[in-house]
């Protein structure tokens, strides 16, 4: 399976934010319910992200009525990224591996087109694996070939 078949779910989750916003912008848009990563760009491009920890760890260090530091001074510049292209299993191993729980989903121009969370990313492989065995079960008892 690739990523291409999560792109309808994945592009429901995307949340978009320029670099040179302030951070109480990104705030409100993760009180949004499941939106705990947005995705920062430069003219439509990806130049990292920002998560929810992010947020918290610098307004906790604001002083008065307001935070007015800038996004790109606390997102996370080394993004680990896919491509609609690229296996599922394969995007799957690499967030399981880096303990990540998000990941954005890039077209070829480094634009965000979707993130994929890492609950459905399992869900479709194991939905895709479970279909593969019912599959293997009638091929073996001949369901359908007789």
């Amino acid at each position: 399976m690739l990523v291409e078949k999560m792109l309808p779910r994945a592009f429901e989750r995307l949340a978009v934010i320029e670099a040179k916003a302030q951070i109480k912008e990104a705030a409100k848009m993760m009180s949004k319910p499941h939106t705990d990563l947005v995705v920062v760009c430069e003219r439509g491009n990806m130049v990292g992200v920002v998560t929810k920890t992010d947020i918290v760890g610098q307004i906790s260090q604001c002083l008065g009525f307001g935070c007015t530091a800038r996004i790109d001074s606390i997102m996370t510049r080394d993004v680990t990224y896919c491509r609609e292209n690229e296996g599922l299993l394969d995007v799957w191993t690499v967030m399981n591996e880096r303990g990540l729980q998000r990941i954005p989903v890039l077209n070829d121009a480094q634009k965000p087109i979707g993130i994929i969370y890492t609950r459905d990313a399992l869900q479709a492989l194991l939905g895709e694996s479970e279909n593969e065995d019912k599959l293997l079960r009638d091929y073996i008892s001949g369901v359908g070939y007789r």
